[in-house]
This record gives C-alpha cells, sequence and structure tokens, in this order.
C-alpha cells in the first residue's frame, strides 16, 4: 500500500494521479486527508481515504497502517508548528512500521540559507533518528510560487519582488509529483537523497517578460525594498508567517541560492523539467 498524505492538496493529488498513471492499482493506494469530504473523487476512482490531521497525533499511526511507502507532505505555517506536526508525522511512521517514508524537503536542506530550510533540516534529523528508510525528495522552488502572482500583476500592470536578478532554478509542481511517484514505485529507494530542481534557471525580469510576450501587454517587473514587498504581500491577505518566508525566499533568491540545477529530477522523472513558458500559459489560462 502506498499511502499519500496532504491528498486533497495541490501537490498530493498530483503524486496520486502520477501513481495511477504509472500503473499502481487505486485499491493500493491510500489518501490520506482532513476532509474526507473533498476526497469524493479520490474515493470514487478506488483509493481508499483515511482521515487523519497532522495537528491531532492520536490520529496517524491508524491512518499509516500497512504502508509499504508512505508519501510525507511537507505541511504549511509557522515554523514551531510545522515541527511539532513533522515530529508527530515521523513518530506515527514508526510506530505504524512504515517501510519507506518519502519526505518532500528543501533543495540543499544541509546548507540552505532559506528561512523555510529550517524545519526541513529538523524534520530530516527527525527521520533519521527514528530509523526509518527514507528517500529525501529535496525539492527546489516551485515555479507556481511566483507564477501564482500572474493574473494579479496583470491586472495591475506590474510584477513585484524583492530578488532582483537573482535566478531560480526552478521546476513545476507536476514535476515534483513525477518525481515522487517515481521514488515510491521505484525499488531500492531507502538511503537516496535527490536534489529535484529544474533544469534552465530563470529570473523575475525574465518572467515578466514572459507574461508580455503571451499577454501582448508591457508587465515590467519592479524590484522593492524588503519592507515595501512585505507590506504588499501583507496587503493582500497572506497570513505574517508566510510573509516572512516569500520576502525572505527573494533575497536569498537574489543572493543566488536557488540558481543552482540538478541533473536529479531529469533522471527521475525520465524527461526535462517543465519550460517556464509552459507553467505561466497554464496560470494564465486559469485565470
Amino acid at each position: 500500500m502506498i499511502v499519500v498524505t496532504g491528498a486533497t492538496g495541490h501537490l498530493g493529488r498530483l503524486v496520486i494521479a502520477e501513481l495511477l498513471g504509472r500503473g499502481v492499482p487505486a485499491g493500493e493506494v491510500a489518501a490520506v486527508v482532513r476532509d474526507r469530504g473533498r476526497a469524493a473523487d479520490l474515493a470514487a476512482q478506488g483509493v481508499e481515504v483515511r482521515v487523519a490531521d497532522y495537528t491531532r497525533p492520536e490520529t496517524l499511526t491508524a491512518a499509516f497502517a500497512g504502508a509499504g511507502a508512505l508519501m510525507f507532505i511537507s505541511s504549511v505555517g509557522p515554523d514551531d508548528e510545522r515541527l511539532a506536526q513533522h515530529r508527530a508525522v515521523v513518530d506515527a511512521a514508526a510506530a505504524a512500521g512504515v517501510e519507506l517514508l518519502a519526505y518532500t524537503s528543501i533543495f540543499q536542506a544541509d546548507k540552505s540559507p532559506l528561512q523555510l530550510a529550517r524545519v526541513h533540516r529538523a524534520t530530516e534529523e527527525a527521520i533519521a533518528a527514528a530509523n526509518i528508510p527514507a528517500v529525501l525528495l529535496r525539492n527546489s522552488w516551485y515555479t507556481e510560487n511566483h507564477a501564482a502572482a500572474l493574473p494579479v500583476a496583470v491586472q495591475l500592470g506590474a510584477l513585484v519582488g524583492s530578488a532582483g536578478e537573482g535566478r531560480i532554478a526552478s521546476a513545476s509542481r507536476a514535476d515534483f509529483a513525477a518525481a515522487a511517484a517515481a521514488a515510491l514505485t521505484t525499488p531500492g529507494q531507502a538511503g537516496r537523497v535527490y536534489e529535484l530542481a529544474g533544469d534552465t534557471a530563470w529570473s523575475l525580469p525574465e518572467l515578466a517578460a514572459e507574461v508580455s510576450a503571451q499577454t501582448g501587454r508591457t508587465i515590467p517587473y519592479q524590484d522593492l525594498p524588503a519592507a515595501e514587498y512585505a507590506g504588499i504581500l501583507s496587503g493582500a491577505g497572506l497570513p505574517a508567517f508566510l510573509v516572512e518566508a516569500l520576502v525572505d525566499a527573494d533575497l536569498r533568491i537574489a543572493e543566488g541560492a536557488l540558481a543552482t540545477g540538478s541533473d536529479d529530477l531529469r533522471g527521475l522523472i525520465g524527461r526535462p523539467s517543465t519550460p517556464l513558458s509552459d507553467t505561466v500559459a497554464a496560470v494564465l489560462a486559469a485565470g
């Protein structure tokens, strides 16, 4: 049985779709969700739906029962809350006797300067301390992390950020899902560490140029001081922890923290990573 946490989230749904597309029978896939109602489509496909919540540790061990492989998708929230949730998942995975844990970490987690890396480093340490056979999927930046802002950028006539000319070797969420599915279904993964990044790095000015080309409108990139960018994100209703993480990420991008590529992603998915232009087109089409 392959158990996927966060199964109704953006990445979790894609991982399940990739597993089914690779020929894993639906009856051998279990979706762990907080709200059963949001997983009706998965249940209709024959996927087993299990209800559990990272914030309720007592629900996790039963949800992970019988897992030949567990897809552990990291949570979202303030660092202290995330780490507590992650440790609960690791403890439950150990108690359930999970045979392989696949964790969505961050690119070069052991040395990344990004604030987001702190929880991932601590989680990797917890997994190692628990002696659970594991494969670490160290995902670099999701193209959608910046592309999600494009509809607003088109509406306002500018793309804003604090990343300067820093380059980002990102990949699409679908690319990372395909890599996860490959790791979950390929023998001999315990102990592997994959540094997953896109084939081609790009900058926010280049992202703005791509949007301009696809929309036929001039959408410039405006590089802002961190405090001003944080104010814009806060004004858009983002929670404080996310504002802090996104601004920090842009500042680290400006320093080159996400410019490095890797062959690991291409090797796992057996194809090049999704071009920036394709993700931009998909985001703009979705509105």
